[in-house]
């Protein structure tokens, strides 16, 4: 009751503040572009969404595990019904359809493909977490990302990392850094690694313009993995010193390493071959108006359009995860801990942060452009510390957008304009990297920790891992700024 109350309460105010402030479908208008007429104070809910992720879970946890869709769904009503009254059905259902269907549903389909094939792919035998299998993973981790994607290299890897450090006392740390790398900074380098680089292929980036990020990539991705081996060192021999040789994993007999469930493999190339294929597809005349650019498909409501290329990737991505489910035997889930746990909450969640982030990509790209960004510097920054918290593909495609409104004379040439190679370098840097800053940043943080947490591993709140942020990242994103971006 109290739940539904404070609904109706927070509904009725920013309907008020809307009406209040002008913004009604006669002065919105279809005409005129939303992000123009939206006030700042519209971002209110995604604020709430996710000041609810980071608060709720550390006072209220049970709570807030039983009731977090509730809470996603009041966050998402208290934006879009004030929102549909003042704008109207026809601008409401339209701003709805596009981040429901385009945004929404093939982000959490990519995502369920690659959590359910990979949860069918099982390492056994004697893997032991020590420093040096530690370092192994995580460096093997950071290079396959860019060639499967953050999200098919955490979810293929982080399962057998945890079983490896099982006996471990030490690891939230562990987990931490595998976000880091694993989940961010290691899917640099080709348009497959991350959603913002294969939006920037999709408009003209050449797929390989990407590997000019190895530097700055192979620069972060050392610097870490030498202070994660550090810090498993110093824990590692704290804890062999407590246990003083008496150690259980010692005394057991050693089975060789092998993997359960390879067939897998194929459904994750499906998948990976999806993407790929849909970014091929969207630049032929078969499937794209050769002078707009527009993507042919099928109309749902006036402007919104699903395109065949999303359809033929969505379809593929179905069906390697039901030829997974039918094809693996329960066994390997059952060993593999698996439990649609993860993917559920992130679904669950957001679903209610895409919503409420309309209003905030709305304002960014109607204004992004009023920010005075002249500098590769700026723009790292920029597009870095808005992809902390917003979807990190459209923040690139702002700042890619805004970075080729220069008039650039000569650099890459896209479809939205011509942009100087250290510009996009900077916008490409900033998106990929620094979605690493938060739990939200990117998709694979969110079920990394939810998988670690079901492991038993008491992993930093919201607030807790910003700090981890704060002190390892941040640092090493001024250093990329002197060396790469000055």
């Amino acid at each position: 009751m109290k739940l539904k109350k404070t609904l109706v309460v927070s509904i009725l105010l920013l309907t008020f503040l809307f009406a209040f402030s002008g913004i009604a479908l006669a002065s919105g208008g279809e005409g005129q572009e939303l992000g123009h007429s939206l006030p700042l104070w519209s971002i209110i809910p995604f604020v709430g969404m996710l000041l609810s992720i980071a608060i709720f879970p550390l006072v209220k946890p049970h709570w807030w595990e039983h009731n977090m869709a509730k809470v996603s769904a009041f966050w998402a009503l208290v934006f879009f019904i004030p929102f549909l009254i003042a704008y109207g059905g026809s601008i409401g259902l339209e701003q709805f359809l596009h981040v429901a269907v385009l945004d929404y549903v093939p982000f959490i389909v990519l995502l369920f493909g690659l959590f359910t094939v990979s949860g069918g792919i099982i390492l056994r035998g004697s893997l032991r977490g020590t420093p040096k299998t530690n370092l192994a993973m995580l460096g093997i981790g950071t290079i396959l990302a860019s060639w499967v994607g953050t999200t098919g290299a955490a979810m293929l890897l982080i399962r057998p990392f945890l079983r490896a450090n099982e006996w471990r006392q030490k690891r939230s740390f562990m987990v931490v850094f595998f976000i880091f790398l694993v989940c961010n900074i290691g899917g640099s380098l080709t348009p497959i690694g991350d959603p913002p680089l294969f939006l920037g292929f999709l408009r003209g980036v050449p797929f390989f313009w990407t590997m000019r990020l190895i530097v700055p990539m192979a620069f972060n991705a050392i610097i870490l993995l030498l202070i994660f081996h550090l810090m498993d060192r110093y824990y590692y021999r704290k804890e062999m010193s407590l246990i003083a040789g008496n150690v259980k994993e010692d005394s057991t007999k050693k089975e060789p390493l092998r993997i359960d469930g390879l067939h897998n493999l194929i459904f994750l190339v499906m998948i990976v071959g999806s993407v790929i294929l849909s970014g091929i597809l969207s630049k032929t005349a078969a499937f794209a108006d050769p002078a707009t650019g527009e993507l042919y498909g099928i109309t749902l409501y006036k402007h919104i359009v699903f395109p065949y290329t999303n359809l033929m990737q969505v379809s593929i991505i179905l069906l390697a995860a039901f030829l997974s489910l039918k094809t693996t035997s329960k066994s390997i889930r059952e060993d593999n801990k698996f439990t649609w746990g993860p993917i559920k909450e992130v679904a669950i969640l957001f679903a209610g942060i895409f919503v409420t982030m309309i209003p905030a990509l709305a304002i960014l790209n109607a204004r992004g452009s009023e920010l005075g960004l002249t500098h590769p510097a700026q723009f790292f920054w920029a597009t870095g510390a808005l992809s902390s918290f917003l979807d990190n593909a459209p923040t690139y495609l702002v700042f890619m957008t805004t970075a080729a409104s220069l008039g650039a004379a000569e650099g890459v040439v896209t479809t939205v304009g011509t942009i100087a190679p250290s510009m996009l370098m900077a916008v490409s840097c900033g998106a990929v990297f620094m979605g690493a800053n938060t739990y939200i940043g990117n998709a694979p943080n969110f079920m990394v920790r939810s998988i670690a947490e079901e492991n038993k591993i008491k992993m930093p709140s919201f607030f807790g891992y910003m700090g981890w942020s704060i002190a390892f990242l941040i640092p090493l994103f001024i250093l990329n700024t002197i060396i790469f971006f000055l």
